[in-house]
């Protein structure tokens, strides 16, 4: 029973690394890129150590924190669990379906609202009778019920973070990938979202949830993960790590 209990989780990243190929010359014109081509410099490259050892795991129904200075490595992290990159070594095991809601990831700016809300059923395995079923309560939540035929070049930020969440959160996932869409908006949706949030939860749903708002990460994650350079600064319970990181901050800025 014991083993059981510790083997129920969604997620698990152990020993966690990420590199990236990055030109090792930067080519401001054509003759330059031309130039390097035929002396073979091209082909030279140097690597770029995105995450490093990172090692942390979420069960269901829990949300899980992830916190640190643009560039860390945060957004990295999630498009590796979300399977877009692959690790260049460590282990990512995921038991259940996954959903990145990264604002306006996957949309087509040109398109309206309702064109878009069928292709990102599409793009998450759902046919279009199941989007139609679902395209209603996607509106309402919105707030778009204006705007269904509007191109979403037209749109705000705001608005189109809010079909974004409206589209993740209906669809019902297991793990649903948060990057900073809750800090757009006006302040009643994010409420809304919040309060969501904490009833998916309380259905089974977890949450990687990516954000600079620490009080949000607080009121909803129960662990949260700190990065920093690539590296893992903290890993535990949010408001010890939340605590460590924000002295960090004030010690940076002094």
């Amino acid at each position: 029973m014991e083993e059981k209990e510790q083997n129920d989780y969604l997620l698990k990243i152990e020993n966690l690394n990420m590199k990236f190929k990055t030109p090792a010359f930067k080519f401001d014109t054509l003759k330059e890129r031309i130039v390097c081509f035929f002396s073979g410099k091209m082909k030279k490259s140097r690597q770029f150590q995105a995450l490093e050892n990172i090692n942390c795991e979420i069960r269901r129904g829990e949300s899980l924190g992830v916190i640190g200075h643009n560039g860390a490595g945060k957004s990295t992290l999630l498009r590796l669990v979300a399977g877009i990159y692959k690790p260049t070594s460590g282990k990512i095991d995921v038991k259940g379906s996954v959903v990145l809601l990264n604002l306006g990831a996957g949309f087509d700016m040109e398109a309206s609202a309702e064109e878009n809300i069928y292709l990102s059923g599409a793009i998450l395995g759902f046919s279009r009778k199941q989007m139609k079923e679902r395209f209603k309560s996607i509106i309402e939540f919105a707030e778009l019920e204006d705007f269904v035929k509007m191109p979403l070049k037209n749109f705000s930020s705001g608005m189109i973070s809010r079909l974004g969440f409206a589209i993740a959160i209906d669809v019902q996932p297991d793990l649903l990938l948060v990057d900073e869409v809750l800090s757009v908006g006006d302040v009643n949706f994010q409420k809304k979202c919040m309060e969501k949030i904490k009833t998916m939860k309380e259905q089974g749903v977890s949450f990687m949830f990516v954000s600079h708002n620490i009080n949000q990460v607080k009121n909803l994650c129960e662990k949260t993960l700190w990065i920093e350079n690539s590296k893992v600064m903290g890993y535990g319970p949010s408001e010890e790590i939340c605590k460590k990181y924000f002295e960090y901050c004030s010690a940076k800025t002094n």
